[in-house]
């Protein structure tokens, strides 16, 4: 009974937590929305911020925290120190063009408390995004609490890009050896971590590219299939490090990794997909001008589904990995230190390790389905005459 009623304790709080968090937030948009229209717009952003500071609760900087994991952002911080205000962990280069090109560190925004001023303009990071502003750094907004300062060219390197960058090059680092493997002999074993990832690719290529594509054209999309599989699959195990990367939780990256599955698809389709699309043999005439846009509308959902799979599924998996760790933090004052620290360490743990079981499956699921989606785009079809 007491177990019970401690879990249902547990689940209780952390209901309220996220509850809880959320109707501040509501709360707190729209206090500040009526002080813009009562007081000048750089005291009214000075006093809020100090405002919220004062009001901040426990709940409220776990869901920061969070937050700030699952975004992108100019640099990569490890872990802050509430007293002194201190983040400890690396800036990264930000690069944008306005009025020419212009190159400087993230650090000298000091985390969105100073203006920048480069060629005598502007610019100020402001929620993860940088605005032109003046030297104040004003910041003006809609009538729905929107900034609607100019925004300037933006190709900085952030985390999302610094951690693409890295995974590239340990790919490449760690394929190198299998590579020169393979270019002695076929029948050459590999050594040291090569023996790793050979059993991998073996089954990428068993499991995934032959069955669905076929023996007679499955090499052609070898390397993609490979490249998906492991970027993804990295991606995702360094996602559950303490180092901050989420890239596979960015909807803008695996939007594009599924509009490169989509491109292939479509540009490698022999005459049989296009039509089976546009005009589907052997049915009557009325249901092949009925199944027309059914198709296109299939082939456009096919990628849509690749990006939305990928993405909410690390998405919620590293939010429910955070939100158990907050339980220490949360549950500290109804559990004691030990028993906070206790129950978050056992469930965190048991989610991670199911976390890296999910790494692989959606590394898996968006390759097999890429697989399927060119398999049937340049797939032969006999079709009957008399039809």
């Amino acid at each position: 009974m007491v177990t019970l009623k401690t879990s249902l304790n547990l689940l209780a709080a952390v209901i309220f937590t996220a509850t809880s968090v959320f109707s501040h937030a509501q709360t707190t948009t729209q206090e500040l929305g009526e002080s813009i229209q009562q007081t000048e717009q750089s005291v009214e952003d000075t006093l809020s911020s100090e405002e919220h500071a004062v009001e901040k609760t426990q709940q409220e900087k776990v869901n920061e925290h969070i937050q700030h994991h699952l975004a992108d952002d100019y640099s990569f911080i490890f872990f802050s120190d509430e007293e002194t205000g201190k983040n400890y962990g690396f800036s990264l280069p930000v690069i944008l063009f306005d009025n020419g090109l212009k190159i400087f560190m993230s650090s000298e925004f000091d985390y969105g408390n100073k203006v920048v001023e480069k060629d005598g303009e502007f610019y100020k990071l402001y929620h993860g995004k940088i605005y032109k502003t003046d030297a104040e750094g004003t910041i003006t907004y809609d009538e729905t609490h929107h900034p609607v300062n100019e925004k300037p060219w933006d190709f900085s390197i952030t985390k999302n890009v610094a951690s693409l960058f890295f995974t590239t090059i340990l790919i490449f680092v760690m394929f190198l050896g299998l590579a020169k493997t393979y270019k002695k002999g076929p029948n050459n074993l590999p050594k040291g971590f090569s023996r790793v990832l050979e059993p991998l690719v073996i089954y990428v290529r068993d499991e995934m590219a032959m069955p669905n594509i076929g023996k007679a054209k499955y090499k052609k999309f070898m390397p993609f299939l490979l490249t998906v599989f492991f970027l993804i699959f990295i991606l995702n195990l360094l996602g559950l490090t303490p180092l901050g990367f989420n890239v596979t939780g960015s909807i803008s990256v695996t939007a594009c990794l599924a509009i490169v599955t989509f491109i292939i698809t479509q540009f490698s389709a022999n005459k049989d997909y296009w039509k089976h699309m546009f005009w589907m043999p052997g049915v009557p005439v009325p249901m092949k001008i009925m199944l027309a846009p059914i198709e296109v509308l299939g082939a456009l959902i096919k990628p849509f589904s690749l990006m939305v799979r990928l993405f909410a599924n690390i998405t919620a998996g590293h939010s429910v990995v955070f939100g158990l760790i907050a339980i220490i933090f949360v549950m500290k004052e109804a559990l004691g230190t030990v028993g906070a620290t206790s129950i978050g360490f056992f469930l965190s743990t048991f989610l991670v390790v199911l976390e890296i079981l999910v790494a692989f499956l959606q590394a898996f699921i968006f390759t097999m389905l890429s697989s399927l989606f060119i398999g049937m785009a340049v797939q032969e079809h006999e079709h009957d005459e008399a039809h």
